[in-house]
């Protein structure tokens, strides 16, 4: 039986387009873009992302406290200088609420609102593929496969239970072999 293949989206995109056009696209471009890029960078399910609360960032030490579904491993990931200043940006624009990103209405983001929304930021990016949430965690995954972390350190990271649910990024990965052999 063949494996499926995953959908992914290239990691370059992530980082540049997509967040970009969502910034430029709309009334609350800057909560869509820090939304894509929260998700993207820390390998969140959509409903992990929904869920963020301002409790699991800890401004002083630059981390985030990842709450993970699906009897995942929580773990607590660093926040770079770019997430850091998106996360303060947004604290002070967002309406008060326990939840990190909320909709028009005050309410805590829905998975499907994450999901409308990230389909208008690929149609406006261009990308020929349908896109889903769950392709950001995809691309999360490989990237940091390709930058060469190992793969028990991935599954920490991705919060996974069984490290064959991790194996697959780095079966992917096409540098996985690159420099065993020097001449």
């Amino acid at each position: 039986m063949p494996k499926a293949r995953l959908k992914l989206v290239a990691p370059k995109s992530v980082n540049r387009t997509v967040p970009l056009q969502a910034a430029g696209d709309n009334r609350y471009g800057h909560r869509d873009a820090t939304m894509v890029l929260i998700a993207f960078r820390h390998g969140l399910r959509a409903s992990e992302l929904c869920d963020l609360r301002w409790d699991q960032v800890d401004f002083a030490r630059a981390a985030l406290h990842v709450r993970r579904a699906k009897s995942g491993t929580p773990s607590t990931h660093p926040l770079t200088a770019r997430e850091m200043r998106a996360l303060r940006r947004l604290r002070r624009e967002a309406p008060a609420s326990p939840f990190m990103f909320v909709s028009e209405r005050g309410s805590p983001f829905t998975t499907a609102g994450f999901a409308r929304m990230l389909e208008r930021a690929a149609v406006s990016a261009r990308l020929d593929i349908k896109v889903h949430p769950h392709m950001l965690r995809h691309a999360c995954g490989f990237a940091l496969a390709n930058r060469g972390h190992d793969t028990r350190g991935l599954q920490a990271y991705l919060g996974h239970r069984y490290i064959q649910h991790t194996v697959r990024y780095t079966e992917l990965s096409s540098d996985r072999f690159k420099g065993w052999w020097k001449d």
